[in-house]
């Protein structure tokens, strides 16, 4: 039996874990981390399912991963499990204010119903001259956390707090190393290659607002979910400060209530920040450190920025493969010691 430790517990740790489970029945799992739901990054996260392009991922690679995910999460909406999972629907509009260089993106294809938007539509956005109307999918993080975690216990693994200071700490007592742990890496693995991209969100009560806004460069938008709607947004590249900043969240209303003049009445506003683990692509390669003739295996998958959400089950599948393939490695390699 392999014993197998994860590191991290946001999206990407928690549904590597589970997807581990479900293809080698034959191993243990152990998610190991500093931080648990509510309090991870992927807590302030909307989840909403629009990818952003990783400059260093070749874009097939990108489509495959969100293909993925998007074909595994459609088939929890369309199941019992859509309410504990925290998993919908939802159909809106992503604006600009002048004709995009790609007026179909790579992940066209994979959202419901694409197209360009009417120009009557458009009439509801008169700075906007561009638009495209889908329907995409949302998983609401305050209840698709916990309920990964669930599935993890209930198939037998084991959940720790407790933060990983160095990987060779699990030395000895797992076969392969999992590292999913976002930003942490920076330390954890010294990867300067991954930066840190502030978030700061609004989650508010406006129950009537039905249809996601985003206009196309990011920097504002709507998501209504399940318990709130998320309004945001903001990009801010290598800035650490998880406080709230009060100019910060009026800039969001002001975007916000010019794209959905309702957005006005809206009440009990809570802010959120969370700092998203960018680099140029993901990392998502198997390694084997060596020190003092040990060996330790280790997988990672880490540095998905602000697509964790949108690519986390087709990076996982990816992650287990070459768990697969380095737990062959190693049952080759004992077996041929017992010889």
């Amino acid at each position: 039996m392999a014993r197998v430790a994860v590191i991290g517990a946001g999206v990407v740790g928690l549904s590597t874990a589970v997807c581990m489970s479900e293809s080698i029945p034959q191993c243990s799992i152990d998610v190991i981390s500093e931080k648990f739901t509510p309090d991870t990054t992927s807590d302030v996260a909307a989840g909403i399912l629009i990818p952003h392009a990783y400059p260093d991922t070749p874009i097939h690679l990108q489509k495959q991963w969100f293909q993925e995910t998007f074909d595994r999460l459609i088939a929890i909406t369309n199941s019992s499990e859509a309410i504990d999972a925290g998993i919908h629907l939802v159909s809106g509009w992503q604006i600009y204010r002048s004709i995009p260089p790609q007026e179909r993106p790579f992940w066209a294809d994979t959202v419901l119903g694409f197209r360009k938007m009417t120009e009557l539509e458009l009439k509801k956005f008169p700075q906007h001259e561009f638009g495209q109307a889908f329907t995409t999918l949302k998983c609401e993080s305050l209840s698709y956390l916990p309920w990964l975690e669930k599935r993890i216990r209930g198939s037998g693994g084991q959940v720790h707090t407790r933060k990983v200071e160095d990987l060779w700490e699990l030395s000895g007592l797992y076969d392969v190393v999992v590292n999913c742990s976002g930003l942490g890496s920076r330390e954890l693995v010294g990867d300067s290659e991954l930066f840190p991209v502030r978030g700061q969100v609004l989650k508010v009560q406006a129950p009537w607002v039905k249809h996601f806004i985003r206009d196309g460069d990011g920097q504002a938008y709507i998501y209504p979910g399940v318990f709130s709607v998320t309004l945001g947004g903001t990009r801010q590249k290598d800035d650490w400060n998880l406080s709230p900043d009060p100019q910060t969240s009026r800039d969001i209303l002001a975007k916000c209530w010019a794209l959905e003049p309702s957005l006005q009445r809206a009440w009990d506003i809570k802010e959120k920040v969370g700092l998203r683990p960018s680099r140029p692509g993901v990392r998502l390669q198997k390694e084997i450190l060596v020190q003092g003739g040990h060996q330790l295996p280790v997988v990672h998958n880490y540095g998905h920025g602000s697509g964790g959400f949108c690519v986390h089950w087709g990076t996982a599948l990816q992650a287990v493969q070459l768990v697969k393939e380095l737990i062959t490695t190693l049952k080759i390699s004992t077996s041929k010691a017992n010889l």
